[in-house]
């Protein structure tokens, strides 16, 4: 039975006289910064020298290049993406450890499938909130908390669970509750929520609203009513509150009559096996040797200009215009070069399919 923690099950004390250097000053680690800060606890911030450093000076930080932070502090929380990680860690973090340091990872991808060389002599712990840095902040505050994922890959103080628990409780999960798994477990759900449910739903999406758009129903109301209404995540708040099948009495009779007797038109739909095989790639480490080849990072610039160009982009532009809505451009993509093509020539018959996917 998997172990879950709470807040009679960490003690500040283990951490007050020690110092938390936070690596990466973004949403989860600003977040955690303040909420460990609000606990009690030293904290430091280490980050390049970019607007992020200076956010963290305004928020009342003492900050240090990466380096110098990782050198002064006990516990070292590494909030930095994964796809820089391993540079990072070996540049500016592996060098400046000691012994007994802990350091901290949010995200169980690099230690869970052995991208990183890690030092034997150090405790190597998981504290992964399953919830966005905002959401992470006003959690705290509010008193509620939030889930979390929490392990040990390395225990070489004795000490790694107390520490573990008591950072934890710092930064407020307790109140909600701290599941325990292996950094490989989490990095396989994370990685399967992206790849095996995400897309599974936005293809449902996309299928419903191209139903709706064909039988003649107006843009706009076809897309307030599927998504931007922000309905849905009400819907999704109240399985989160009372479980995924009681929430539909939140619902009219008319809804529930309707979703429950036409949803077994859906039963056999042939998504088990689509997923299992993702699941498996996930787990037997395929994906992660294709994502750290060279050739997939471009393959990944040319399938992303691919979806961004898709049909619903440009509906959904155009029906932000009509409805007086912001348009943001964050996945505007620079369309690929020929010497990205040139490289790109061993996958051109796998990009075709991608292309004819995202039309």
């Amino acid at each position: 039975m998997v172990n879950i923690y709470h807040e009679k099950d960490g003690n500040i004390s283990e951490i007050k006289e020690k110092t938390v250097a936070i690596i990466g000053y973004g949403n989860q680690g600003r977040a955690q910064a303040l909420n460990l800060r609000d606990s009690g606890i030293n904290v430091i911030v280490g980050n390049r020298e970019d607007e992020y450093r200076q956010f963290a000076k305004d928020d009342g930080f003492s900050t240090y290049s990466i380096a110098d932070a990782v050198n002064k502090a006990d516990i070292i929380f590494i909030l930095i993406p994964d796809e820089i990680l391993d540079e990072v860690f070996e540049e500016s973090i592996r060098p400046y450890l000691s012994e007994g340091n802990a350091i901290v990872f949010a995200s169980g991808y690099n230690v869970g499938f052995e991208l990183i060389d890690l030092p034997d002599n150090i405790d190597v712990l998981l504290l992964a909130p399953r919830m966005i840095g905002v959401g992470v902040r006003e959690k705290f505050l509010d008193g509620e908390g939030f889930f979390s994922f929490i392990a040990i890959e390395q225990d070489a103080t004795g000490h790694a669970k107390n520490v573990l628990l008591a950072l934890a409780k710092g930064i407020g999960t307790l109140r909600k509750g701290a599941v325990e798994l292996t950094f490989k477990q989490e990095a396989e759900l994370d990685l399967f929520n992206e790849q095996g449910f995400g897309p599974a739903f936005g293809r449902v999406l996309l299928t419903a609203i191209y139903t709706l758009l064909d039988a003649g129903y107006p843009p706009e109301a076809v897309l307030i009513e599927m998504y931007m209404s922000g309905e849905m995540s009400y819907t999704y708040q109240a399985m989160a509150k009372v479980g995924l099948v009681k929430q539909v009495n939140f619902h009219s009779q008319t809804s529930q009559y309707g979703s429950m007797s036409r949803g077994i038109r859906f039963r056999k739909l042939p998504l088990r096996p689509k997923m299992e095989e993702i699941l498996e790639e996930i787990q037997n480490g395929e994906f992660t040797k294709e994502w750290e080849k060279t050739l997939t990072k471009l393959k990944f610039k040319i399938i992303k200009f691919f979806a961004t160009k898709q049909k619903i982009n440009r509906i959904e532009n155009e029906v932000r215009d009509n409805l007086g809505l912001k348009t943001y451009d964050i996945y505007e993509q620079e369309p690929p070069t020929n010497r990205d093509m040139e490289e790109l020539k061993e996958v051109s018959e796998e990009l075709k399919e991608f292309e004819k996917y995202y039309q």
